[in-house]
C-alpha cells in the first residue's frame, strides 16, 4: 500500500485540500478530504488530477492504429499519450477494408486484456458515413451496414466500443439494434438533417463526434447536425479545441450550451501527436504537418497534433473557461460517455490509481499508473 497526501486535488467532480489517499493493487482504496498531514505519506504539492481520458485517439507517438494494427502500436500510443496526460485512450479505427478493421479489433482485445484502464475499449470512426462529409476517410471504404460490421462491433472482448455513424446510413432500427447491443453510438461524418439525427438520439444514440466538423451546420431553417446535438440534453459532444478545427466563438459557445457534464475535450490525434514525426502515410496518402496542423495536400485537415495537455491549456487560458469546468471535460465527462467513470477519470475510492500533476501553467509534471510513477 501507497499512502499520498495531496495539498490540492481535483478528483473529476470537484476539488478538495489536504487530501489523503491510498493505493493497494493499482486501486484508490481509501480517500478522505481536509485530512491532518501525515509523515508517513508522500506529501504533493502541486495540483493532482486522474489521468486524463481521451475518446477519439487516431494514432500518437509516431505511429498510426489503422497502418500497424498490433498490440506494440497500442502501448506506443498509451505510453507517448500518459507522459502529456491522457491516461485512457480509445484507440480510433478510421473507415477501412473490414480485414484492417478486425486486424484492429484483434489488437483491441490484447490491448484492453494487457491494462484495460490505460485501453478501456475502442472507437470505431465509420464505415458508414456520408461521402459528402468524409474528410479524409477513404470514400472506397464507407459502405453500408452489413452483418460482417455488426459481428464486429459486437465482439464481447473489446471493452467499451463507440461506433461513428452518419444517422442517414444507418437506419434508427439498426441503430437501437446497436445500443441494445451495449454499442455507443456517435454521429458524425454526416450530412443529415435534425430530424434524421433526433430519430437516431431516439434511438439510443448518444454522442456527436468532432462538434462543427464534418457534418451538417447550424442554419436558420435548418439546424443540422450541429444544431440537433446542441439541442439534446443527453448528447455528449466532442470537441477539438485545436484553434484549426473549432473557432474560439464557435467553441465557447458549445461549452456555454452543453455545460462541462455533457461537452468532452478530444485530440483526434494522428502520428505525429506527441511526437517529432513531420508527416506520415496513411492509405496511400502524405499528411503533412503545416502551422501546428495535419492536413492534406488540397488543405484539408486531417485529424490532429493536439494531446490532452494542449486542450486543457486552449481551454481553460485561451477560452477563458474557468478550470474546474476545463478539467471535468477532460476527465470524468468523457469517463461517463463510455460509462467507465467508476474505474477511470476519477479519483476517488475504487477508482484506477491513474493520476498526474499540473503545473500553474496546466503543464504535467508526474503521471501514475495504476498506482506506480512512471513519468
Amino acid at each position: 500500500m501507497k499512502s499520498y497526501f495531496a495539498k490540492h486535488l481535483f478528483d473529476g467532480f470537484s476539488f478538495h485540500s489536504n487530501v489523503r489517499f491510498e493505493v493497494s493493487n493499482n486501486r484508490v482504496t481509501a480517500f478522505s478530504s481536509d485530512s491532518e498531514d501525515d509523515s508517513n505519506a508522500e506529501v504533493i504539492h502541486e495540483l493532482v488530477i486522474p489521468a486524463m481520458v481521451d475518446v477519439q485517439v487516431n494514432g500518437g507517438g509516431g505511429v498510426q492504429f489503422n497502418e500497424t494494427p498490433t498490440l506494440c502500436t497500442l502501448q506506443q500510443m498509451a505510453e507517448a499519450f500518459l507522459k502529456v496526460g491522457t491516461g485512457s485512450l480509445m484507440p480510433t479505427i478510421i473507415t477501412d477494408d473490414i480485414d484492417v478493421m478486425n486486424k484492429g479489433a484483434d489488437a483491441i482485445a490484447l490491448g484492453h486484456k494487457w491494462d484495460p484502464g490505460a485501453i478501456p475499449g475502442v472507437h470505431f470512426e465509420g464505415p458508414h458515413l456520408s461521402v459528402t462529409k468524409k474528410g479524409m476517410h477513404s470514400s472506397k471504404h464507407i459502405r453500408t451496414l452489413s452483418d460482417k460490421e455488426l459481428a464486429l462491433f459486437t465482439r464481447n472482448d473489446l471493452g467499451k466500443v463507440i461506433v461513428t455513424l452518419a444517422p442517414e446510413a444507418v437506419s434508427p432500427l439498426d441503430i437501437e439494434t446497436l445500443t441494445n447491443a451495449g454499442v455507443i453510438v456517435s454521429i458524425g461524418h454526416t450530412n443529415a438533417t435534425s430530424q434524421d439525427c433526433f430519430a437516431a438520439f431516439d434511438a439510443g444514440a448518444t454522442g456527436a463526434t468532432h462538434l462543427f466538423n464534418a457534418m451538417s451546420p447550424f442554419t436558420s431553417r435548418e439546424p443540422g447536425v450541429v444544431g440537433a446535438s446542441l439541442y439534446r440534453d443527453d448528447v455528449y459532444c466532442g470537441l477539438i479545441v485545436d484553434h484549426h478545427h473549432v473557432h474560439l466563438v464557435s467553441a465557447k459557445l458549445a461549452i456555454k450550451l452543453k455545460g462541462d457534464e455533457r461537452l468532452m475535450l478530444v485530440t483526434d490525434a494522428m502520428a505525429p501527436a506527441a511526437s517529432d514525426v513531420d508527416h506520415f502515410v496513411y492509405q496511400g496518402v502524405k499528411v503533412m504537418r503545416k502551422n501546428d496542423a495535419l492536413r492534406l495536400n488540397d488543405g484539408t485537415l486531417a485529424g490532429s497534433l493536439l494531446t490532452m495537455e494542449k486542450a486543457i491549456q486552449h481551454t481553460h487560458f485561451d477560452l477563458s473557461v474557468d478550470l474546474l469546468a476545463t478539467l471535468r471535460m477532460a476527465t470524468s465527462t468523457p469517463a461517463a460517455f463510455i460509462n467507465c467513470e467508476e474505474n477511470i477519470g476519477t479519483l476517488r475510492t475504487g477508482a484506477i490509481a491513474n493520476f498526474l500533476t499540473l503545473s500553474k501553467e496546466l503543464k504535467v509534471t508526474r503521471c501514475w499508473r495504476n498506482g506506480e510513477l512512471v513519468c
